[in-house]
């Protein structure tokens, strides 16, 4: 049996989908991931992925294409082609399956399952409903769960990617901590002056610092690194960035990517948690973090993209020694754990 799992937004999306995509794996043949151009590093690095369809969707995204009839028919001939028996349609709480499914339908996908709030009419063989309160990760799971494809035995359900690579040739020996200052979504970043005065403080407390970030991120990299840490930025694509950030003690990073990332290496997360989106969906998933922020924010639930009170008050009214706090917490731990729950 050849199963679809579609997630068509961002690389962090993509990796909280990885525990649902090894559940389906386990019971399929063949798994085939739909997921958007920002998304498919994360799925070619996800276990149990066997190919990509890259779609850039009209629907999903930043900044999303015009939706055509060309680009549509494209895509259900492109997966009508691979003989799909089944699909899973993953999308965050505020998004809707159905235009997916119209598409999957199309195709011929025989059975079709999602979360969905509206009605589906005969676009959805399982029509599920997402538990209240439930992280991202563990939504995909219960959808996987009820589709047929439960977790297989010993699989703790945790994030994970295929093993990453040896990064000592850009990191240097010895120990460090990650800081990675920029977010797809302004509003989920750090000030540049906070995170510069947070490598300041992590290398006066005796810690080596290490700079990560895109290659449109290399100006801001630079000036948070400065003197004072390792600037890798625009040296790593995500394969490479997961390598880093496995050797890594710790990883300070906003609610971005490399937050999930370092998640499903085992690092530790001190997470610069901007509350745009609620934490207890999108904070990292099985590892132990620390959640930094204004929780209470007046931007709180927004879902903005920029930052819609002056002052971004939320990240920037940390200080420095509080994020030297958590990185020293959660590099000198207690004896327990966070582990996700019991399914």
């Amino acid at each position: 049996m050849t199963t679809l799992v579609v997630r068509l937004d961002s690389a962090g999306d993509v990796l909280l989908a990885g525990p649902a995509v090894r559940a389906a794996a386990h019971h399929s043949r063949r798994v085939v991931m739909l997921c958007g151009p920002q998304g498919a590093p994360a799925a070619r690095l996800l276990p149990g992925v066997d190919e990509v369809v890259v779609w850039d969707s009209p629907w999903t995204g930043f900044d999303p294409p015009p939706a055509t009839a060309r680009g549509v028919m494209d895509l259900v001939s492109s997966l009508a082609s691979r003989t799909i028996e089944r699909a899973l349609v993953l999308t965050s709480f505020h998004q809707s399956a159905l235009p997916t499914a119209l598409l999957l339908r199309m195709a011929g996908v025989a059975h079709i399952a999602a979360d969905s709030v509206d009605y589906p009419g005969s676009l959805l063989d399982l029509r599920h409903q997402r538990g209240e309160g439930r992280h991202e990760a563990e939504a995909a799971l219960d959808l996987a769960a009820a589709a047929g494809f439960p977790l297989p035995p010993g699989d703790d359900g945790r994030l994970a990617v295929l093993p990453p690579p040896g990064q000592q040739h850009l990191t240097g020996p010895g120990r460090y901590v990650v800081l990675h200052p920029g977010a797809a979504v302004p509003a989920r970043a750090p000030g540049a002056r906070l995170a510069a005065a947070a490598v300041r403080a992590l290398a006066a407390a005796g810690h080596r610092v290490v700079v990560t970030g895109g290659r449109a991120e290399k100006e801001l990299t630079a000036e948070v690194a400065g003197a004072d840490a390792l600037d890798l930025g625009g040296r790593t694509g995500l394969a490479e960035l997961s390598g880093v950030l496995a050797g890594a003690d710790v990883v300070v990073a906003g609610n971005t990517g490399p937050a999930h990332l370092a998640a499903a290496v085992g690092t530790p997360v001190a997470c610069l948690f901007a509350p745009v989106v609620p934490a207890h969906r999108w904070r990292p998933y099985g590892v132990p973090h620390v959640l930094l922020g204004r929780q209470d924010a007046p931007c709180a639930g927004t879902r903005a993209r920029t930052c819609p009170v002056p002052g971004h008050p939320c990240l920037d009214s940390l200080t420095a020694e509080e994020i030297v706090t958590a990185v020293d917490l959660l590099r000198n731990p207690p004896t327990t754990t966070e582990r996700p729950p019991r399914r």
